[in-house]
């Protein structure tokens, strides 16, 4: 192996995945704003926000996983120059995110229930019911978001979901700020006027996005004149055999991280709290990782419409190998700074939490040490699994994500996360259990996958 083969791709695979990072990092960075701001009112305002939430991912991960078949259709499309093609997968993933859209957000109103039978704390919940009503609105802006980006990136336009992202962010941390503190006049809503700057921002980022790509002459003629209930059968099922597959691989990873949620409540509020610490750190840190899975999506989509498999396998690899050094970096970051990143999410200087707020602080110091742990095989996962959707293959990932994060970590996690066994940190265990498996079996899956292909070739 020559490292040059690898190392001289790492300019551009960079130039077209940060864009896509700034972008996540900027919808993580929307959940950090809310933790902190929310965090000065206490544990048991934070640990609301975190079990809303839970509910939130699950719901975010489907819409979000079923939009990622826009991407490799689009990039295919966009090398074979066939603008009919392209537009009409993204015409009619448009509708189909929409239609999702709207469906999670009735399924999540009927799931509040579930709150009160979940063994969480009673206080918690009371807080998070009408958090949870909010937010789960802001997904239908959201999802239909996602069609845009997915599409948008498909193109390799990847920088103005970015700009979409900051103009959220701005909005959201200015809403937050007023109403969460009850500031200029404004009343003083708790955690209600987070999940208020949630929603007004989400749709103010795809009015924004879509008038970004309208301006654009590579993208102006799909997005605009769009003819969105005039439907064909066959762009539909073609959307649907690769978006279910690909929200099932996404919905196994972030459902048994909202497990980890649910086992962190039936422990307290304060390990809740930490465990949603720790967990938004760790996100911030997984971003860079789903912006070079998203590049992988890409490059992996283009180098299979010129049907070069070779150069197909050479790419994917240097952006394995790239998104590996940023996971050793962020790996040091979690273990010199363990200690004092958990600071930032609480007030300190508050007499009557203290108690409270120094066990928070010391449990999600040990579960960014368990962060630290896992930095390389959740990058290495994810990066493959978007090569692999590339590459148009999701029904056998799928199978491998299931067996990875349900038949081996959430098992642990569940068993070592029990209080009289290691608690918090035990269910973080089973997290590092299943994102390896995830790591180690999708890497064999591509590499078999590849060489079946450029043999054939």
């Amino acid at each position: 192996m020559v490292l040059s083969n690898y190392t001289k791709e790492f300019r551009y695979n960079l130039r077209l995945a940060s864009p896509v990072i700034l972008g996540m990092l900027g919808h993580t960075f929307v959940s950090f704003i809310d933790n902190v701001m929310v965090g000065q009112l206490g544990a048991a305002e934070l640990a609301a926000v975190s079990l809303g939430n839970s509910f939130i991912f699950i719901a975010m991960s489907l819409g979000i996983g079923f939009s990622t078949a826009i991407t490799p259709l689009v990039a295919e499309a966009d090398t074979e120059k066939n603008f009919k093609k392209g537009k009409l997968v993204f015409k009619h993933g448009l509708f189909l995110c929409t239609v999702l859209g709207l469906l999670l957000f009735t399924m999540l109103l009927f799931a509040k229930p579930l709150m009160h039978i979940m063994n969480q704390p009673e206080e918690v919940v009371e807080l998070a019911l009408p958090y949870l009503d909010l937010v789960a609105f802001s997904l239908v802006p959201l999802i239909i978001f996602q069609a845009f980006k997915q599409f948008s990136d498909g193109l390799s336009l990847t920088k103005y979901p970015m700009y979409a992202t900051i103009l959220a962010n701005v909005i959201n941390v200015a809403i937050n700020y007023v109403l969460i503190f009850g500031k200029f006049g404004f009343p003083q809503m708790g955690i209600v006027g987070a999940a208020v700057g949630t929603l007004v921002s989400r749709i103010a980022m795809v009015a924004f996005l879509w008038w970004l790509l309208a301006k654009r002459d590579k993208s102006s003629a799909y997005v605009t004149n769009i003819k969105i209930f005039q439907l064909s059968k066959q762009p539909i099922r073609k959307l649907i055999n690769l978006g279910l597959p690909s929200a099932m691989q996404m919905f196994f990873e972030v459902a048994v991280f909202t497990a980890a949620i649910w086992l962190s409540g039936t422990l307290g509020k304060n390990p809740q709290a930490a465990n949603q610490i720790a967990l938004n750190l760790a996100s911030m840190t997984f971003m860079v990782a789903m912006g070079l899975s998203v590049a992988a999506m890409i490059r992996v989509g283009n180098q299979k419409g010129l049907k070069d498999y070779v150069n197909l396998k050479r790419i994917a690899e240097s952006i394995f190998l790239i998104g590996t050094i940023f996971a050793i970096v962020f790996a040091l970051f979690f273990v010199v700074f363990h200690e004092f990143l958990p600071k930032l999410y609480v007030d300190l200087d508050d007499p009557t939490n203290a108690v409270d707020t120094a066990e928070v602080v010391k449990i999600a110091a040990t579960l960014l040490l368990a962060a630290a742990v896992f930095q390389i095989t959740d990058s290495l996962q994810v990066i493959v699994l978007g090569a692999l959707r590339g590459l148009q293959d999701v029904k056998v990932p799928t199978i491998i994500t299931f067996i990875a994060y349900w038949v081996i970590g959430f098992p642990i996690s569940y068993f070592l996360g029990k209080e009289e066994a290691y608690g918090s940190l035990g269910i973080w265990i089973g997290l590092l259990a299943g994102l390896s498996s995830a790591a180690v079996l999708l890497f064999i899956r591509f590499n078999v996958l590849t060489k079946k292909l450029i043999v054939k070739s």
